[in-house]
């Protein structure tokens, strides 16, 4: 007992002197923490000054832009002794040779990130990709949004990656926001709490980092900020009630870092143009001191246009970590930012609390990781262990469970009648889909829906691009016209595969039946088909206000077939809410 005691005053002192990092593995005892603190006094104290300024920079490392992209990172991880990466496209294989390569050259290992909101395959082709957040707010079972994240933890211990600078935590009013959208869990702030809550969960369980983004708040712009600042003028009511909500809630979940963005917001920062990521007042007096979050504050990537265009490499490095973050992303000039945050210290712009502060948590959060001993990964089988049937049959569930009915007036689903025809509209593939339909359904071009006997039950298709997570969401004018003609004589089942803000300026009134798929891909192509046949539930709710018509949490209940022949009562439920 006097041992327990002892080790829990120790924590309690080690703590107390600023050594404090939001996120904990949950089965660590008081004997793990206490060794954790001491490695972090140990390892900080081992540390020159160039070391301890290094710890404060992660760059990207590309493995498809040629040896002397990766030679001027194999430098700056030697020279400049930076504290972690950031892994882009494309080659796994490859990106795993080099962090084992860059590990090894490392005083202190490297903290390894990614961009992997919808798994690996957002950066690296070969793996699988899982639904994007838009999809998986449709999803009412959180628990599938935790399995996900769990696996995507699977696939990045493989890859040697800690940090998964995921989920988005925005909230996506504005339809035309041209870089967050599809990457929103929705515009209904609670739905967007416990998805995020559930992957981040999902990563941190299983000893991945979470990074919630984009603080403050990135969902009502138009502007990408990857090409120019966006700016958010909402007061101060607003800010906190859909902006600043997701974050607020989720501050004290154990949640292990906080993107910030690149957003200028003027009701939180009176200088002019100033983007959040450089604002003192937005990250340390909100944020850190008003909003009390202790873990790891990270920018935006560096490179992006809404800050690269305004300042200087190495000037905006300093200025983001005088406003209080931790760690800059995707660096580009950390020589010169090291001797300009060195320069700000020797003038006392910066304690050196300060900077005691940021590399006493980033070293606690890379024990935390177990960073500490870290063990190379194998390259082989690399691509088959991030993209086979376990990925594909969640993926499949996933998209399944968000599968959302907004309308079926006249009972066509689950499909019932032998004679059934299809109409592919749109620009992207459509062949999964017909596949799994099966071979009696009939396909019909868009040049051919006149030889469609009337009353005929059609399935029309809108097959939208998603090839990226930002193609454009809107329908031609052909088809919305060719939707038009054909409802007027058939028994349209519209099937939406992309964006529900698709459904924006498409008159659904005369249409019997409407279903939102979210995404165009074999997955989500073949678990809708499944559903249509009466195969699957679908139960989904729409995660975003679409219009007047189409409000958030629309959708009706239909169940399986084999559950309808096993009960009496109706086969569906309506409901307009969560």
């Amino acid at each position: 007992m006097m041992k327990f005691s002892y080790s829990c005053l120790i924590i309690c002192l080690l703590m107390s002197s600023n050594i404090m990092a939001q996120y904990q593995p949950k089965d660590f005892s008081p004997t793990d923490l206490q060794k954790a603190h001491q490695w972090v006094e140990k390892t900080y104290q081992s540390l020159s000054q160039d070391e301890k300024l290094g710890q404060l920079f992660i760059v990207a490392l590309y493995t498809n832009k040629g040896e002397n992209e990766i030679n001027n990172v194999r430098n700056i991880v030697i020279n400049d002794k930076i504290g972690g990466l950031i892994l882009m496209q494309d080659d796994a294989a490859r990106e795993i040779n080099l962090v084992n390569e860059f590990q090894q050259k490392s005083k202190v290992p490297l903290m390894i990130g990614m961009d992997a909101e919808w798994g690996l395959f957002q950066r690296i082709a070969t793996a699988h990709k899982f639904p994007w957040a838009m999809t998986l707010g449709a999803i009412q079972d959180k628990n599938l949004i935790y399995q996900m994240a769990a696996k995507i933890a699977e696939d990045c211990h493989r890859m040697g990656i800690n940090w998964d600078f995921a989920p988005v935590v925005d909230v996506n009013t504005n339809p035309n926001n041209p870089i967050i959208g599809n990457r929103s869990f929705g515009s209904e702030v609670s739905n967007v709490i416990s998805s995020a809550l559930a992957y981040s969960n999902g990563l941190q369980d299983h000893h991945i980092l979470a990074a919630i983004k984009h603080f403050p708040g990135h969902g009502d712009t138009d502007t990408d900020s990857h090409l120019d600042l966006p700016v958010v003028s909402h007061d101060l009511d607003r800010l906190n009630n859909i902006e600043l909500a997701p974050f607020k809630a989720l501050m004290n979940k154990g949640i292990g870092g906080v993107m910030v963005a690149h957003l200028y917001v003027p009701h939180l920062e009176s200088g002019k143009g100033i983007p959040a990521s450089v604002s003192k007042n937005i990250i340390t007096n909100l944020l850190k001191d008003k909003l009390g979050y202790k873990g790891l504050i990270i920018t935006d990537a560096l490179n992006m246009g809404a800050v690269a265009n305004k300042y200087k490499p190495g000037e905006l490095d300093a200025m983001a970590f005088k406003a209080g973050n931790d760690i800059m992303l995707f660096s580009q000039g950390v020589s010169e930012g090291k001797r300009l945050i060195q320069k700000a210290l020797d003038d006392g712009e910066i304690t050196p609390s300060r900077l005691e502060e940021s590399v006493k948590k980033i070293l606690l959060t890379k024990y935390f990781l177990g960073l500490e001993k870290y063990t190379p990964k194998s390259p082989e089988n690399i691509n088959y262990d991030l993209n086979n049937d376990s990925h594909k049959d969640l993926a499949q569930s996933l998209y399944s469970n968000a599968l959302t009915l907004i309308k079926d007036n006249k009972n066509l689903l689950p499909l019932s009648e032998s004679q059934i025809y299809y109409v592919p509209l749109e620009e992207a593939p459509y062949q999964a889909f017909a596949n799994e339909l099966g071979k009696d359904i009939i396909m019909k071009k868009a040049n051919e829906i006149n030889s469609i006997p009337a009353r005929s039950t059609v399935i029309i298709g809108l097959h939208k691009d998603n090839s990226t997570a930002y193609k454009p969401y809107k329908i031609s004018l052909e088809s919305k016209n060719i939707i038009s003609r054909l409802a007027k004589k058939q028994k349209v089942i519209l099937t939406v595969f992309g964006s529900a803000y698709a459904l924006k300026d498409i008159d659904i009134s005369p249409i019997s039946t409407v279903l939102i798929s979210y995404e165009n891909n074999d997955d989500s192509m073949i678990s809708t088909a499944k559903a249509l046949k009466g195969e699957t539930k679908i139960w989904g709710r729409l995660p975003v206000l679409v219009n007047d018509q189409l409000k958030t949490g629309m959708g009706i209940d239909l169940v399986p077939k084999t559950t309808m022949s096993n009960t009496s009562e109706s086969s569906k439920v309506f409901t307009t809410s969560k």
